[in-house]
């Protein structure tokens, strides 16, 4: 068998746009196969009609494990042997690693009908044994990282013997030396005959893990390559159909001070926290995972109150207790979960971009004016290129890399003088994500004081003035942006002093 998997007259229309144009995809047994594009150019909606979530227009057709197939919902092709792995998991933080692991299977053994407590234990176990992890599997799944999370998320797949597996951006939130761990388990599976589908944005990552490339761009097949006919210039150019440039940072120095903090504080989460942001200035904020950053963001923005310290904006002493107080002293955040913390995802792009300014959507007699919406949210589709440009459209239905820009609408529609965004590129593709550092400069061209948390040395980099590194929830460092190397951070980060 030459193909585990055969795709092919994959075509998907919704109102007033072609997601999908007469796709195909062949996956081999065994093999890697990273499939690529830019946001919106389809992946997602490919692979959802794969698994039965989404329904392609006619004449589509599928071949599994040398049988015609068609799913008409997930269950279906999870039985069949083809599991896949969301980006935000889709497990259940409340149930038990066991339960999470063996969801369909609790009844498996004697006992028809019954959950079968000691035996899904067993299996549980047995089935991480076979990635070569150990954990508790009676804890809650809430309780474990997200690298550990992604791990029990693969174990599940493992479960229903699958075939092949797609992991959609699945190390977007895991530290390097679990981005490690991941590779050794994909590699495993390889041995073992279990074929991959792998998505993601990070190229160095594509051409560590990936046999085959198949590219996409705006919902049409572009073709599907060997690793070995491949390099970064090439794809780049496959996905994107045009030259990408790279951002240049702009050193600028700044304005008058907009935000100080002295010696914020909070005991778990980080200590003597001191620093300034001044008007038009991007202040970068690295470290390794949990070395505090992002509870640092969100005790400035009112989510997470300090023990200690002080806040000044524009100069005056305020006092932060919640969210609602961060946005009456013009302030915005933008979460790195974007799924949990950004989106209402089962309302339109509309509703989500207008909701932080619901008050100046209402006309004198209290009721929402739609057109005023439609205008909001038509003018942020348009300066961020949200693709499918369907403002009706759901925001759960987008790519993740369009979702995470319905955020940033939706907080720089506050017009903030103050905008804090946390991993602002996570799950973005290389062209998108230059055009979001662009647009980081404009607003700072504007006045806009902004603090980027990102766990992408290139990008702090590529877009900071003043880079801050974090470790152990301290700041060990402070590095000019045009003197800052990612050498110096790192040094800051692990040994908490900076290279001569």
């Amino acid at each position: 068998m030459e193909f585990l998997l055969q795709m092919s007259n994959v075509s998907k229309t919704y109102p007033g746009v072609k997601a999908l144009d007469d796709v195909q995809i062949a996956i081999k047994p065994g093999e890697v196969h990273a499939l690529i594009g830019e946001n919106g150019a389809g992946k997602s909606t490919l692979m959802k009609i794969l698994v039965g979530v989404e329904s392609a227009d006619e004449g589509v057709e599928i071949f599994f494990a040398g049988e015609k197939v068609h799913f008409s919902k997930p269950i279906d092709a999870t039985l069949k042997g083809i599991s896949i792995i969301y980006q935000d998991l889709s497990l259940f933080p409340n149930l038990s690693v066991a339960e999470n692991i063996c969801i369909g299977r609790e009844s498996a053994g004697k006992g028809y009908y019954r959950v079968q407590w000691k035996q899904m234990k067993l299996l549980a176990e047995k089935t991480l044994a076979e990635l070569g992890l150990k954990m508790d599997v009676s804890l809650p799944l809430g309780k474990l990282s997200i690298a550990k999370q992604q791990l029990v998320a693969i174990a599940r797949s493992l479960v229903f013997d699958s075939k092949l597996i797609v992991m959609d951006e699945p190390t977007s939130s895991l530290s390097s030396g679990e981005v490690e761990q991941l590779y050794k388990i994909i590699e495993d599976l390889r041995m073992k005959g279990i074929s991959i589908i792998y998505i993601s944005h990070k190229l160095k990552e594509l051409f560590t893990v990936a046999d085959r490339f198949t590219v996409l761009r705006d919902g049409k097949f572009v073709g599907s390559y060997d690793k070995n006919d491949m390099n970064e210039d090439k794809l780049i150019s496959l996905m994107v159909g045009r030259k990408v440039e790279v951002f240049n940072r702009e050193e600028n120095k700044g304005g008058e001070e907009v935000l100080r903090v002295e010696g914020l504080s909070k005991r778990g989460n980080f200590k003597d926290i001191s620093f300034s942001l001044r008007a038009g200035e991007i202040i970068g904020i690295t470290g390794l995972v949990g070395a505090g950053r992002t509870e640092l963001a969100h005790a400035l923005f009112g989510l997470n109150k300090p023990d200690h310290g002080h806040i000044y904006i524009s100069g005056k002493k305020v006092d932060i207790k919640s969210s609602s107080d961060a946005v009456k002293h013009k302030m915005a955040y933008i979460p790195e979960s974007r799924q949990t913390q950004g989106l209402f995802l089962r309302q339109s792009i509309i509703d989500n971009i207008s909701v932080t300014v619901f008050d100046q959507m209402l006309n004198k007699f209290g009721f929402i004016e739609r057109a005023k919406e439609k205008q909001l949210a038509a003018e942020y589709i348009q300066i961020l290129d949200i693709r499918p440009p369907l403002a009706e459209m759901n925001a759960g239905q987008l790519s993740g890399g369009n979702q995470q820009k319905i955020v940033i609408a939706k907080w720089l529609s506050t017009n903030p003088k103050i905008l804090i965004i946390d991993e602002p590129t996570n799950g973005i593709d290389i062209g998108a994500k230059t055009e979001i550092h662009k647009l980081l400069r404009r607003l700072t061209n504007k006045g806009i004081g902004i603090i980027v948390i990102s766990s992408e040395l290139p990008e702090v980099l590529a877009v900071s003035d003043r880079i801050l590194v974090m470790k152990q929830g301290r700041i060990s460092g402070e590095i000019a942006g045009a003197e800052a190397t990612q050498e110096k951070i790192m040094n800051f980060a692990v040994l908490g002093d900076g290279l001569n």
